[in-house]
């Protein structure tokens, strides 16, 4: 956990790994259902040192798993807008995979809607272009059963925490809250963002293919660009290295 400039309290929704005093631009890491901030722990390691990686914590998950998760995209966007305002003091750039794309992205147009400075980049990961309606039934509710098999099949969820009941007592509910908040979310229509957008996903991703990211062209005026690694919809964690290669090469003007 860090803190604040302007504050001596720990910040619940923040984990800087690697705090820097001199960093001139800070990469906002919203994570993906069921994920938390450290599935971006290694990130700081293979960034310039001058991008300050801030992941991203939400409720019910590891340091907050006393809190309810949220369930509603539309009443968590403005709680997180006032959590990481304070860090807003560098030029800053979001970066979400699956759940997270969604929530960087309108992050960055409610921060607009608002007139506060908004990101410089939006990195948009592993989802369908948010305009596009979700082909697929509801996972949310589904029995257990059937809810633990389709998570099983996102390759996302070790087996070995699948197979441990214990752990998936703790696991469940927050999965189920993340799908609903997915699940649930309906786009408005909007003007365009004016910040360049990098859409990343995975070649075998099924839930977010080649097509369905070049749509995201549609959400800005300005640079668009398109980059699929090989794997499936958990590409970053195999393919990180060069992920965070096009990362950097996307954020350099900034910097």
């Amino acid at each position: 956990m860090v803190y604040p400039s302007s504050s001596t309290k720990i910040d619940p929704w923040l984990v800087i790994f690697r705090p820097n005093p001199n960093a001139r631009l800070r990469l906002f890491c919203f994570p993906f259902a069921g994920g938390s901030a450290m599935a971006y722990r290694a990130w700081p390691e293979e960034l310039p040192a001058a991008i300050e990686v801030c992941a991203v914590q939400l409720p019910g998950r590891e340091s907050r798993l006393r809190e309810a998760p949220a369930t509603s995209l539309p009443n968590l966007i403005p709680t997180l807008t006032d959590a990481l305002s304070p860090y807003f003091t560098l030029p800053f750039a979001f970066f979400g995979h699956s759940m997270g794309a969604l929530i960087g992205f309108e992050l960055a147009r409610y921060l607009r809607k608002m007139k506060r400075p908004g990101p410089v980049h939006l990195f948009y990961s592993g989802h369908r272009a948010p305009q596009l309606p979700d082909p697929d039934p509801p996972l949310h509710v589904l029995p257990e059963p059937q809810f633990v098999t389709a998570i099983r099949n996102f390759n996302g969820t070790p087996e070995a925490v699948l197979q441990h009941p214990e752990l998936m007592q703790l696991v469940l509910p927050i999965l189920r809250a993340d799908f609903t908040l997915v699940e649930t979310y309906t786009y408005q229509p909007d003007e365009p963002l004016n910040c360049p957008i990098s859409a990343l996903g995975g070649v075998q991703d099924k839930d977010a293919t080649r097509e369905e990211l070049d749509a995201l062209r549609q959400q800005t005026r300005r640079a668009f660009s398109l980059r699929m690694f090989a794997g499936d919809h958990f590409y970053l964690n195999d393919q990180r290295t060069a992920l965070l290669k096009a990362v950097a090469q996307d954020l350099r003007p900034f910097l």
